[in-house]
């Protein structure tokens, strides 16, 4: 059984649960780029960060809107182990799409650094200035959500 849901809040169950996401954006070419990035997700805004140069970053200052996956929960099921076309996948999956909007302002930046870490660590952290100047900090505001819950 597959069900779609449009809210935040079941949304936040499957992303509460992924190590990753994949972001998704257009290239100066009309050509789609995909990469893995670690994340943090709280009120409804997914927060990411990266070097402050390369590809990604001119794409994103050239073109802010993204696609966000996120999918987790992998189960393989057959109905008949004899039959290929009765295998299946079971998952949930997430996908977000929004503008990627740049913080540049210090103590948001470490803000969002602890929004991060908290997920992976579990904790807060301190940072010396050259590792938050030397950082790249971005958000992305959710226009639209999309929880998908596949043969659970």
């Amino acid at each position: 059984m597959n069900k779609l849901y449009t809210t935040h809040e079941k949304a936040k169950e499957v992303i509460d649960k992924c190590e990753a996401c994949y972001i998704g954006m257009i290239d100066e070419n009309n050509k789609p780029y995909v990469l893995p990035f670690n994340f943090g997700y709280e009120n409804e805004t997914i927060y990411l960060h990266s070097a402050p140069f390369g590809k990604k970053i001119d794409i994103l200052k050239q073109n802010p809107e993204v696609c966000v996956a996120f999918s987790t929960d992998h189960q393989l099921f057959h109905r008949h182990e004899p039959v290929a076309c009765s295998y299946g996948m079971r998952y949930r999956s997430v996908l977000a799409f929004g503008k990627v909007e740049f913080v540049e302002n210090y103590d948001d930046k470490v803000g969002v650094l602890n929004i991060i870490m908290r997920k992976y660590a579990g904790k807060d952290f301190s940072y010396n200035a050259p590792a938050v100047n030397n950082v790249a900090i971005y958000k992305v505001n959710i226009d639209k959500i999309e929880t998908k819950i596949s043969s659970y």
